[in-house]
């Protein structure tokens, strides 16, 4: 989940889904929504709040794992990232545990 800066536009939800070209060359393309605010944890520290400036929130899925790679792919858009809410890596998902919970798994066989 990625808050950005102002409400994106769906020519750059457009460049994110088709892949944006980085100082490391062109990501792959990824899948980007934009969705309704989420109900999450408030942020320690909170971002920075600006009432004349909107926010948008996304959903962000990617096929490769850059370094900073979703905060430098929506900059490179004309859109910061202000909050970065990982909810899954390639199996494991998060679903509804807060900061602080864990759970026990097992290895795969």
């Amino acid at each position: 989940l990625v808050q950005v800066e102002s409400e994106i536009s769906d020519e750059a939800l457009k460049q994110l889904c088709e892949g944006v070209v980085l100082k490391d060359g062109r990501t792959r393309p990824a899948l980007a929504t934009r969705i309704e605010a989420p109900d999450l944890w408030p942020r320690v520290p909170p971002i920075r709040v600006r009432l004349t400036v909107p926010t948008s929130w996304l959903s962000l899925t990617l096929q490769e794992g850059r370094n900073r790679q979703i905060r430098r792919m929506t900059a490179a858009v004309g859109y910061p990232t202000l909050r970065l809410v990982r909810v899954q890596i390639a199996n494991w998902r998060l679903a509804d545990l807060q900061p602080g919970q864990w759970i026990s798994t097992t290895a795969p066989d």
